[in-house]
């Protein structure tokens, strides 16, 4: 417990009464922070933190790299910038050693601020210092993980190009004839038969990488800990991470399988504005990434570039690459959807060449000043409109239906309309692509007058709907015609459940095995619902074990 004695050595508190401080050692917390224990997160809401005891690292991400910045020795303060200028915390703060600390609330500094100039006065003399510091590390030059070389449209470098910016690798990328490149290319060029290649900044170079090596050199998790886990969760998308944070936060051993990147096919969403909490909306990798730091923070791992060759239902084992095999109490299925392929002539040659399922935010630059198509009505086409529009100098849906309010959110509709380089194509259909190494061209068809036009187009982005992709999923698992998991009520009426008690909602046929999100069956097919049952399956997973370590009636 804090006393007036111990915060009278403390010079901010120099020119405060007993009172005052009698006020505070009431009011303040007392924390107590083990060696590598955060006290506070970036984007924290604002606090005011003062060292008594032991030592605090301040960090930050920078490029995706968590950076030390600074520390804080007993006496000094931290929060100083969020409270003076009314922001969240700019970085962390980590006990480099067992550490305590005092902290104030926001509504309890101001008050002591009100009755007391003196505090307010090096409050702000502090944090004006503090902020020239961040404003020197926000406006250094960043420096990129590696260097990508490779063709424009070479498939095997749009994949790699995917696969860094998924998994949030800072990346410059370059063209063998980019007069840059000898700027940031260290030693001899790799043989054109050798590209795609990656340069890490002491030059070590691999040629045609696998993502796999890629993982391992840039220190991405790729192997488990453990073999035995309480729940293994497969597929790192909305729900596959929201499984992650609930299951490791109530100490469960939990481990994430994912066989490209976390973030899933929202992942790729260039911005979802009607996800709670974040009223300016949040782009589909940012929202993977904070779910991403937020669940191996509390414990969880998550294992990238790792493929599943089959599970054993009835043993609960999960057979990996490699001849790896995980053991579990339960098993969760989040493994998404896929988009639909379509079949359109020329379509399959020009895949990656300008042609692309879904859409990356790091497609947007080479887009620029081009006329693009996307195809589809729904909220994933709107939403990339919205962003390429930013980039394009035209942006034309494609849509089959006769108006995109029936599949498309209202706010994404009104926002469309108020950017004059969209356009939307009604009762229409890409019949034909064109181009010989790179889309050039595309035929749309008029349903309603049978008519047929040639537009040139520097881009195409397929948003049709999807399908799930459970064939590898042993047959104990029960799916609907299309893949879908059945759960819940949906086994007994598909006769497949055959325990005495009723299978809790998201519980697939299999006992102690669950699915939830978008692989599941249900009419609901949104971020919000994903995330909602990741954390629904961790409850469920519990009663599961509750019922297993029972003993029997």
């Amino acid at each position: 417990m804090l006393t007036t004695d111990e915060l009278t050595t403390i010079p901010l508190f120099s020119t405060l009464g007993p009172a005052q401080l009698a006020d505070i050692a009431r009011g303040a917390a007392d924390i107590h922070a083990g060696a590598g224990e955060y006290v506070v997160h970036e984007g924290d809401e604002p606090a005011l933190f003062i060292v008594l005891a032991g030592k605090i690292e301040v960090t930050k991400r920078v490029d995706g790299i968590e950076r030390k910045i600074g520390e804080r020795q007993p006496g000094k303060l931290l929060g100083e910038v969020p409270l003076i200028y009314g922001t969240q915390f700019q970085g962390g703060g980590r006990a480099a050693e067992p550490s305590r600390l005092l902290r104030l609330d926001a509504r309890q500094y101001y008050a002591i601020a009100a009755i007391s100039p003196d505090v307010a006065r090096k409050m702000g003399e502090l944090a004006r210092e503090r902020i020239g510091g961040l404003q020197g590390i926000a406006a250094s030059a960043r420096r990129a993980q590696v260097t990508l070389l490779g063709q424009r449209w070479d498939t095997a470098c749009l994949a790699l190009r995917r696969f860094l910016a998924s998994n949030q690798i800072i990346f410059d990328g370059f063209t063998p004839d980019s007069p840059e490149l000898k700027d940031h290319w260290l030693g001899p060029l790799p043989a054109a038969d050798a590209l795609p290649a990656l340069q890490w900044p002491d030059g070590t170079t691999l040629t045609r990488p696998e993502p796999r090596e890629i993982a391992r050199r840039l220190g991405l998790q790729t192997a488990a800990k453990s073999t035995q886990y309480d729940t293994i969760i497969i597929g790192g998308g909305p729900a596959g991470l929201a499984a992650a944070v609930y299951g490791a936060s109530e100490g469960l051993r939990t481990v994430v399988i994912e066989r490209e990147a976390p973030g899933g096919q929202a992942g790729t969403s260039s911005r979802i504005e009607n996800y709670l909490g974040f009223p300016s909306g949040i782009s589909g990798d940012e929202l993977a990434s904070r779910a991403l730091r937020q669940a191996t923070r509390l414990g969880a791992e998550v294992l990238i570039t790792r493929h599943i060759a089959r599970i054993d239902p009835l043993a609960r084992t999960v057979h990996l690459d490699n001849d790896d095999t995980l053991a579990a109490r339960t098993i969760i299925v989040a493994t998404g959807v896929s988009w639909r392929r379509v079949d359109i002539e020329g379509f399959d040659r020009l895949v990656g060449k300008g042609i692309y399922y879904g859409a990356a935010r790091s497609e947007a630059a080479g887009m620029q000043g081009l006329d693009i198509h996307l195809i589809g009505a729904g909220n994933s086409a709107g939403q990339a409109a919205m962003f390429f529009a930013n980039f394009a100098r035209t942006v034309t849906l494609v849509v089959r239906g006769d108006a995109v309010e029936k599949s498309m959110s209202q706010y994404l509709v009104d926002q469309i309309r108020t950017r004059s380089n969209i356009r939307t194509a009604l009762q229409s259909e890409v019949k034909a692509t064109y181009g010989d190494d790179h889309l050039t061209g595309i035929d749309i068809a008029d349903r309603g007058t049978g008519e047929t036009r040639h537009e040139a187009s520097g881009g195409l982005f397929v948003f049709i709907g999807a399908d799930a992709e459970t064939g590898w999923l042993p047959a104990e698992i029960a799916r609907d015609a299309r893949g879908y998991v059945l759960t819940g009520e949906d086994i007994v009426r598909a006769g497949r459940w055959a325990e005495s008690r009723d299978p809790y909602l998201l519980e697939t046929s299999v006992p102690g095995i669950f699915a939830c999100g978008d692989v599941r069956l249900s009419p609901v097919k949104r971020v919000a619902a994903a995330v909602g049952e990741g954390s629904m399956a961790i409850a469920f997973v519990h009663q599961f074990l509750a019922r297993q370590a029972a003993p029997p009636r």
